[in-house]
């Protein structure tokens, strides 16, 4: 059969075949021109949009413009990559005037590149900066002492000077044969911070099974000590035995006595007071300290207990002398990831003659110490050794610090326990796992995020302030990381009320605190939250502030703040 079109005929076989390759080609035309349309590109008449509908390779289209550009734009970087840029020549400080300042001046690529570079370049030197600066604020709220802690201990050092209660003997004489009772559980803290004494007791006490055989021993400093001692006494936490001790009670353990300590208390190149504090290098006499006792659990100030500790007394120590959790290796790869590398200058040749970078590390803050087995070592005189040595050469062999030349003097003598009796890392490491802070024994909030600063992490304070009595006059008066607050919890202000509360309460609260404090009190914050609530549950609220205005003043503090919440 034929069929005439136009003066020509075509076969059946050729519509055939026409009909069957247009059938082919054209849904593949169709979605590369659906692809051009969802990009934005199907106005384009040229050439090479064309072959881009078309699509396949005979029309002599190589690939996607995109990848030619990156590898153009590789090229550029690279050149560019070696320039120095002038430190005179101002960059832009944002994207956005980055675009703008490309459409003004209509950059070529280079030119481009060159811009891109140096804006970068800027910008990770004012990271930089910002890091170093943030360091160094945190290094100063780290090494100070919050107002409200100061305040604490001045206004409980008063309190031991005027109260017979507060200087009472700790612990009562029919009590004192148990300090050195070996039956009982002995905890040793060395600490000039009284509220964190306070949490650090109060949880073991809190934690233990069997409190009545808890014997705490409380060592701090001679100016501290009236007001430790004073807490205590006026907040006893019976069946638990509490001793509170002066260093310089401890006539022989002196600076003027010990030439070490008094190399220590000389030097002047500690980042921070504790590292040549006494307290600080108090616990490698312990054996002396303690001359009746058989094992102690040592804790750092900084520590909270969530478990029964009495298990630790079981532990068989196979002759060593301090039982502790080793910092090489757990989940935490950052915490747990401490080896003498960590601590040790091994580019001075006395320490790299003597250790072994890969040793594995372990922690101060919770430790079992064996004092039977202690006093038949030499640890003592290696660790002072060092100690010495590290001054003699400039500090150089490590920082100061009190963990370096213990990793020393313990050589042989450690015993590790399992890390769940004591998770460290809560005081540097923000991303620390809560259901594994929650599980630990004891937690630790080494580094300078302590739980009492300003700048502790918001989330796991609350393990720690669950510890602190805010009942107690002394506590509730304070603010514990930066000002007094006289809180009034549970009241709202109606709205017209606060009007009456501001002109009057508080004309009223600032003329008493400018008659009976020393010291000039300008500014007041308020915080107030505007709500609806009975005439009398405001009068109540209002009487509250007044009586935490009489009952919590302290003449210590620099400001105030009336917290209305």
């Amino acid at each position: 059969m034929k069929v005439k079109a136009a003066a020509r005929y075509f076969s059946n076989r050729t519509i055939f075949c026409t009909v069957l390759a247009l059938a082919f080609l054209l849904p593949f035309v169709f979605i590369l021109t659906a692809v051009d349309t969802l990009e934005g590109v199907n106005d384009c008449s040229s050439s090479d949009c064309l072959r881009r509908r078309l699509g396949p390779s005979f029309l002599g289209w190589s690939g996607d413009d995109s990848t030619k550009l990156v590898k153009e734009l590789y090229k550029i970087l690279e050149q560019v990559n070696s320039l120095e840029i002038p430190d005179s020549e101002k960059f832009p400080e944002s994207f956005s005037e980055f675009l703008s300042d490309m459409k003004d001046k209509e950059y070529d690529a280079k030119k481009f590149a060159i811009r891109l570079k140096a804006m970068i370049e800027n910008m990770d030197k004012e990271v930089k900066r910002s890091r170093l600066a943030e360091q160094l604020h945190k290094h100063f709220v780290a090494t100070s002492i919050p107002k409200g802690i100061h305040c604490l201990t001045l206004r409980l050092t008063d309190e031991y000077s005027s109260n017979s209660r507060a200087r009472k003997q700790l612990p009562a004489p029919e009590l004192l044969s148990l300090l050195s009772d070996n039956s009982c559980h002995h905890f040793v803290l060395a600490t000039d911070n009284i509220l964190a004494a306070s949490v650090v007791v109060t949880s073991v006490v809190r934690s233990s099974m069997n409190p009545g055989r808890v014997v705490f021993h409380v060592i701090t400093d001679k100016k501290t000590y009236p007001g430790m001692h004073a807490w205590f006494a006026l907040n006893p936490l019976s069946p638990a035995i509490i001793e509170v001790k002066g260093v310089h009670q401890f006539h022989w353990l002196r600076r003027e006595t010990i030439p070490v300590l008094k190399a220590i208390a000389n030097y002047h190149g500690a980042r921070s007071p504790k590292y040549i504090s006494l307290l600080n290098h108090l616990r490698i006499y312990l054996p002396e300290i303690f001359p009746n006792l058989n094992k102690v659990v040592f804790l750092d100030d900084d520590v909270v207990v969530q478990r029964d500790l009495s298990p630790l007394w079981l532990i068989d120590l196979s002759g060593k002398v301090n039982g502790a959790v080793e910092t090489c290796k757990g989940e935490d790869t950052w915490v747990m990831a401490k080896s003498f590398r960590t601590y040790f200058n091994f580019s001075h040749p006395l320490i790299a003659d003597k250790l072994d970078p890969d040793e594995c590390a372990w922690a101060y803050g919770m430790n079992i110490f064996d004092l039977n087995a202690w006093r038949k070592t030499n640890i003592r005189e290696t660790y002072l050794l060092w100690v010495m040595e590290n001054l003699k050469s400039s500090v150089t062999l490590w920082k100061l610090g009190t963990l370096p030349p213990a990793l020393i003097a313990f050589r042989g003598y450690v015993h590790p326990i399992d890390s769940s009796w004591h998770m460290l890392g809560l005081g540097y490491q923000e991303m620390t796992n809560t259901d594994s802070v929650r599980k630990a024994a004891v937690i630790h909030y080494n580094g300078q995020c302590k739980p009492w600063l300003e700048i502790g992490y918001k989330h796991l304070q609350p393990f720690w302030t669950r510890h602190v009595n805010y009942t107690n006059d002394f506590i509730r008066s304070l603010h514990t990381e930066t000002r007094i607050i006289l809180s009034c919890e549970a009241c709202r202000f109606s709205f017209p009320l606060f009007f009456f509360f501001q002109v009057f309460v508080l004309d009223f609260l600032n003329l008493f605190w400018f008659f009976t404090c020393p010291l000039n009190l300008e500014d007041m914050h308020i915080n107030y939250t505007v709500t609806h609530f009975p005439y009398w549950e405001t009068l109540g609220c209002l009487h509250e502030i007044m009586k935490c205005a009489v009952n919590s003043f302290c003449i210590y503090s620099v400001d105030y703040i009336v917290h209305l919440s």
